[in-house]
């Protein structure tokens, strides 16, 4: 036989991981429960075939029955397809908000971070003005003074999530500016924004890309805080945080009305909690 005839057959993807979930079980459970959550983002006509804004005000505050598994609202809307199509909403405000806070926040960190001096105090005080402010405290601020709207909603986000992105930047490429590949590249007659953008950003990156999978619950839970307190998705919009601000009124007899948006908010935001959780420690042993 060859040595080639010799080689043990290369393990097939699955197997692979089932090996990697039997170490890492809660990995497992939240990229599953995160993946299934996507899929009703993309497609909630698949789980519901109900429009979110039919109303029928005979069948109001039904309690949860075959017809309507979630119950009804107070005037007779599904609650079940008003969670599923609020999720792609509800999701994606939290998605672009962290994006544009991952894309600013990390531009102005590694650009502070890499120059140093006058710019970077003039940006760390900034900064530092910014995180005087609780996350909550500042959403409702931003929201409250420029009206409680979807897009104001999103730039509210972006506000409150701008200086973690700028700290964990910053300190990333303090320490990539010390290095010697960056000394060796200016020796080599490199521009600083040659080296800024392709030596320092690109080894930041990864940094920037964890942060958002561990910033993602915490934004879902101040997005949902806001829609709540009526500074979000205004009705008859689903977003879960608002279907929660309507339901506060029924608690004792429709309890179903903020039970099951509560729930999908909690098993979502847990979801990325263990993904994140996985993320951060294979970051750290590599």
């Amino acid at each position: 036989m060859t040595s080639l005839d010799q080689q043990a057959p290369r393990p097939g993807f699955l197997s692979v991981m089932l090996r990697k979930a039997r170490h890492e079980p809660d990995l497992a459970v939240g990229l599953v429960i995160s993946a299934f959550i996507a899929v009703v983002v993309i497609f909630p006509g698949l789980f519901s075939s109900q429009s979110p804004l039919a109303i029928d005000i005979a069948r109001s505050l039904e309690a949860p029955s075959a017809l309507n598994i979630f119950g009804t609202d107070d005037v007779g809307r599904d609650v079940f397809a008003r969670i599923v199509h609020g999720a792609r909403i509800t999701l994606l405000i939290c998605a672009g908000a962290l994006a544009a806070a991952a894309f600013i926040g990390g531009a102005l960190g590694i650009l502070s971070g890499f120059v140093g001096g006058r710019l970077d105090m003039l940006l760390g005080r900034l900064i530092d003005v910014v995180l005087s402010f609780p996350p909550i405290i500042l959403g409702v601020m931003v929201t409250g003074i420029l009206g409680p709207k979807t897009a104001n909603l999103a730039f509210a986000l972006t506000v409150v999530y701008v200086p973690a992105f700028f700290r964990i930047a910053r300190s990333g490429a303090i320490s990539e500016a010390s290095r010697s590949y960056v000394e060796a590249a200016r020796s080599g007659g490199l521009s600083e924004p040659r080296i800024l953008v392709n030596h320092v950003t690109r080894n930041v990156l990864p940094l920037i890309m964890m942060q958002c999978v561990v910033l993602f619950p915490l934004v879902l839970q101040i997005q949902s805080a806001l829609g709540f307190l009526g500074l979000g998705v205004q009705p008859p919009t689903p977003d879960w945080g608002s279907i929660l601000q309507q339901g506060k009124d029924y608690i004792l007899f429709a309890p179903w009305m903020s039970a099951f948006p509560g729930f999908a908010i909690l098993i979502t935001a847990l979801a990325l909690m263990l993904v994140s959780r996985g993320v951060q420690r294979r970051f750290d042993r590599r």
